[in-house]
């Protein structure tokens, strides 16, 4: 079957992907490039941040940690399997994530530094977006899928396609009319790696989420979740204030030299939404709305997209 995948993040990339290896003609088109995403600024360490439904989406994650790790023995693709610890306040159950997670365990008081009562460590897929999403449109390339930069104003301007696949995050809101998409803000530093090997997140400010995440060359400090702003430009006075909350985590934070400042919107939405759209004029299958955890959920959606695509083999009419 012919068919146009919408959207050149980490959902839109990955999604065409799997659809090119299962033997689909497809495309690719997007408003933006890749780099120019909201995936290029994701610190893209493994966790269902922000998505829902709870079972759907500890079912994606596994699958992606899964497809992760594989990758991370594979050079150049940006993946690396990395020990960390999220850290609690107070105490805390298992996440309702746990078992999609194979190597997981609970932190004792030793383990916990000064004002937290709680935490657990675990291994886990970290992506430098930097290098992946290069590998992934490079991995199209090669599979002679074409990425064409174009805005498109509905889903019928995609022709000519048997199946449309929209993976347009929070562009949804527009292109197919989706009121319940909201932005979530999020501003992280990039700085000069100084030697880290393992992240450390603590979300007990649910606005303020604090994070410290190693890359090969660079480390990701952050962040900020702020619901509804849509504003794209870092501010000083935020930056400042994240490198405060990540050296008091990792205090070799304070002294990094800064190498950029980024801005991204999370496409938040009380589910995600992964669907064959019954009321469109022609057969489209919806994959957004995957809040902080694009790349978590990546691979095991597009899973799912591969099958729903399928599905309307029967239904899409002959190719033309």
């Amino acid at each position: 079957m012919r068919v146009t995948v919408v959207g050149a993040g980490v959902i839109g990339l990955t999604s065409a992907m799997r659809l090119a290896e299962a033997g689909h003609q497809v495309r690719v088109v997007a408003a933006e490039p890749p780099e120019q995403t909201t995936s290029a600024v994701a610190a893209a360490v493994w966790y269902p941040y922000r998505a829902f439904p709870e079972q759907l989406v500890t079912g994606w994650s596994a699958r992606s940690y899964h497809h992760l790790a594989r990758l991370a023995t594979v050079p150049g693709t940006g993946v690396r399997m990395r020990w960390g610890r999220e850290l609690r306040r107070t105490p805390a159950a298992d996440p309702w994530w746990r078992s999609a997670v194979p190597e997981f365990t609970r932190l004792d008081g030793d383990d916990l530094p000064a004002g937290y009562r709680d935490g657990w460590r675990m291994r886990v897929p970290v992506v430098d977006m930097s290098r992946h999403l290069p590998w992934l449109r490079q991995r199209l390339v090669d599979l002679g899928v074409p990425l064409t930069l174009r805005r498109l104003d509905t889903l019928a301007d995609a022709d000519p396609a048997d199946v449309v696949v929209n993976c347009t995050g929070l562009g949804a809101r527009e292109l197919v009319g989706d009121g319940q998409l909201t932005p979530v803000r999020g501003q992280v530093l990039v700085v000069e790696q100084f030697g880290l090997t393992e992240w450390v997140l603590d979300d007990s400010d649910e606005a303020r989420p604090t994070y410290v995440i190693p890359r090969e060359e660079t480390v990701i400090l952050g962040g900020t979740a702020e619901e509804g702003a849509e504003d794209l430009t870092p501010r000083p006075e935020v930056a400042e204030e994240i490198r405060r909350r990540c050296a008091a985590l990792v205090p070799a934070a304070a002294d990094a030299r800064v190498l950029a400042h980024r801005v991204g919107l999370r496409p938040a939405r009380p589910t995600v939404r992964l669907e064959r759209d019954a009321t469109a004029d022609r057969p489209v299958v919806h994959c957004y709305g995957h809040g902080g955890a694009g790349v978590t959920l990546s691979y095991g959606c597009a899973e799912e997209v591969v099958a729903l695509v399928a599905s309307l083999a029967d239904t899409a009419g002959p190719q033309r």
